[in-house]
């Protein structure tokens, strides 16, 4: 049923698994989970992942970790957890970009931009909000893994996206260049 559109969904997955691993190694627990739910939140006095509603009193890992699993499959206020042995323990959250599923092509948005780059690579400059890979790209906008490459060639050798390596994928990015031509807030230096 969902393998038609396995790869966005996948591509959802694998950018909210990326997104929180770096906020996570950037900033710390607090950052990480700030924006996983309402209910939860990390309690840097205890050294303890606080989650409203989850269990009553306090559930002790031992050790044993805490699964972070995201799914597309819940509203965004969903938060779910599988406590039982002898499963891993889990906390199961709305994936962020699940948005991206009732997306439709469009014809590269904003006018301006869509005759300065052409529809495709204007298309391509607005889904770069985080980094993302070709696959990624592909997969969430729709189109041929060749052709994304194609487009994001032309856009890195104009400087308005720059690219990566994270182990083995290459992940493009906006640059402040590309940011200023969507009208993306850029941030000070």
């Amino acid at each position: 049923m969902v393998e038609p559109d396995w790869p966005l969904l996948r591509s959802i997955l694998e950018r909210d698994l990326v997104h929180r691993a770096g906020r996570l190694a950037a900033y710390g627990w607090a950052a990480a989970l700030a924006d996983l739910s309402p209910g939860v939140r990390w309690r840097p006095d205890g050294g303890m992942i606080e989650a409203e509603g989850a269990v009553e009193g306090h559930r002790r890992l031992g050790g044993a970790g805490l699964l972070f699993v995201p799914t597309v499959f819940a509203s965004p206020e969903s938060l779910g957890f599988q406590l039982e042995r002898p499963w891993p323990d889990a906390l199961i959250y709305t994936a962020r970009g699940t948005a991206a599923l009732w997306e439709t092509g469009g014809d590269g948005g904003p006018e301006p931009l869509g005759r300065l780059v052409g529809g495709s690579r204007a298309r391509l400059l607005r889904a770069l909000t985080e980094p993302a890979t070709t696959t990624q790209l592909s997969a969430r906008l729709r189109m041929s893994l060749g052709a994304v490459g194609d487009h994001l060639a032309i856009l890195l050798s104009a400087g308005v996206v720059a690219r990566a390596r994270s182990g083995r994928a290459v992940l493009y990015r906006r640059t402040p260049l590309g940011d200023a031509l969507t009208g993306a807030a850029v941030p000070p230096p």
